[in-house]
């Protein structure tokens, strides 16, 4: 079992920046994959970026790609997403995700067991 928890997230204008944290609890959080999620109302759940449980392959969503940044430090049972160059259709509630292993495709968010609660982020034009 693993417990998530999000950080981060908040109010920034268009063209800002924004880190969110997503903190594990738990054994052997060092050997999960995590992906980032977002959603906004009336929409599914949108992938962003996926991890691996080393940090040497990572994933990203073509809407976010050159601008996110995924990383993990597992000394602190941590995983990060840089967001640079924000714009206000990155607007969403961003979600961090693990498991063991990507139970299917790692772009679907049922690739993933253990989901956290969420943090809003909000890009202002």
């Amino acid at each position: 079992q693993v417990q998530l928890v999000e950080s981060g997230g908040g109010l920034v204008q268009a063209g800002g920046s924004l880190r969110l944290s997503c903190a594990a609890s738990g054994s052997f959080f060092s050997s999960y994959v995590v992906g980032w999620f977002r959603q906004t109302p009336g929409k599914e759940r949108e992938f962003v970026a996926t991890i691996s449980w080393s940090g040497g392959s990572v994933y990203y969503a073509d809407s976010v790609k050159g601008r996110f940044t995924i990383s993990r430090d597992n000394a602190k049972n941590t995983v990060y997403l840089q967001m640079n160059s924000l714009k206000p259709e990155d607007t969403a509630v961003y979600y961090c995700a693990a498991d063991v292993k990507y139970r299917g495709s790692y772009y679907r968010p049922t690739a993933f067991s253990y989901w956290g609660q969420g943090t809003q982020v909000t890009v202002s034009s």
